[in-house]
């Protein structure tokens, strides 16, 4: 018996803001109207509101799943906190949000950028199989916009900053438990990483290098050369992880991949040969929501009847790092 996917929900900040007015709080410099649409494909983005934290979207998203599912807390064998975000350096925020939902299961975070519910999933998945936890709840609480620059007083500034422009905040939350009949669950997983790569991108406040400069608290990103990384790391994992199963794309109902940009995700799925008629396009309405951007898309497509119980289903997360993984599930 292996691990089944047993629900997943999000939550998503009311509060939406437009690309428009993400170029008018941009300043002194003043950006050339409508870039940010045009180089992104992103309409609009979630903002959590000022009292809203990492541990609140996931708290929300875990209450949604778990009273959708049946599951009461005292059912909850692990907590898992995966997300790019967390509400403090210390403790780890998966204590908040076991707290906010009256947890008293043992918990921990799982960090890895953008791929961080995914190595959660792959964390929870060994856990299960090997028989240490039955029920694990992995929750992503993501509140990137936050950490914006809007003071740009250049078009090289503008550059180093744009990636922020395309980020959204939001919760989700996944159950994972054993009982998959075989054939079913987690099918497998494969990751591979290039960590020469990770000063392209990286929000440096708050750690041991830089632990309270104001300045280091914004993201910064050179957006070609994080490209570039991706390009060099290739699809090899992702071909060797179907070809393993013995799947391909076409057998999958949906392939969820991690979406940073309309232009770059097309660029992504036609270079890894993903049908474009198997993915399900999200950030064009909700922004790179980071680590929640897979649930998110599971939660469109089954919303959209695209998929349902028995259907297979890819994840592929591609993070800052840079690291690129893919997990495939029956559902």
């Amino acid at each position: 018996m292996g691990t089944r996917l047993a629900g997943v929900e999000v939550h998503l900040p009311e509060r939406r803001v437009g690309s428009a007015e993400v170029e008018r709080r941009i300043a002194p410099y003043t950006p050339p109207r409508g870039v940010v649409h045009r180089l992104t494909g992103i309409t609009t983005r979630h903002v959590a509101g000022p009292d809203e934290q990492a541990s609140d979207l996931a708290a929300a998203a875990a209450r949604k799943l778990l009273a959708g599912t049946g599951t009461a807390a005292s059912d909850v064998d692990l907590l898992i906190f995966a997300s790019a975000s967390q509400d403090m350096v210390e403790p780890a925020t998966a204590h908040i949000v076991a707290a906010k939902l009256e947890l008293g299961c043992p918990v921990m975070d799982v960090k890895n950028a953008c791929n961080s519910v995914l190595n959660a999933l792959e964390v929870a998945d060994a856990l299960i199989t090997c028989g240490r936890y039955r029920r694990v709840l992995v929750v992503s609480g993501e509140t990137p916009s936050r950490a914006v620059r809007w003071e740009v007083d250049s078009l090289r500034g503008f550059l180093r900053a744009f990636p922020g422009y395309t980020l959204s905040d939001a919760g989700a939350a996944l159950l994972l438990t054993d009982g998959a009949p075989a054939g079913s669950g987690v099918l497998g997983s494969g990751f591979t990483a290039d960590s020469r790569h990770w000063a392209a991108g990286t929000l440096a406040g708050g750690g041991s290098l830089h632990p309270r400069e104001v300045e280091h608290t914004y993201f910064a990103m050179d957006s070609a050369r994080l490209k570039a990384a991706f390009l060099a790391v290739g699809t090899g994992v992702l071909d060797d992880t179907l070809a393993r199963l013995g799947l391909t794309w076409e057998d999958m109902a949906v392939v969820a991949v991690h979406q940073v940009s309309l232009p770059y995700l097309e660029v992504f799925a036609r270079g890894a040969g993903v049908p474009r008629d198997r993915l399900v396009v999200t950030v064009a309405e909700h922004g790179n929501v980071a680590s929640a951007s897979l649930p998110l898309q599971l939660v469109t497509a089954r919303e959209l009847g695209r998929c349902g119980p028995g259907d297979l289903v890819a994840l592929v997360g591609l993070a800052g790092g840079v690291s690129l993984g893919i997990t495939v599930i029956r559902l």
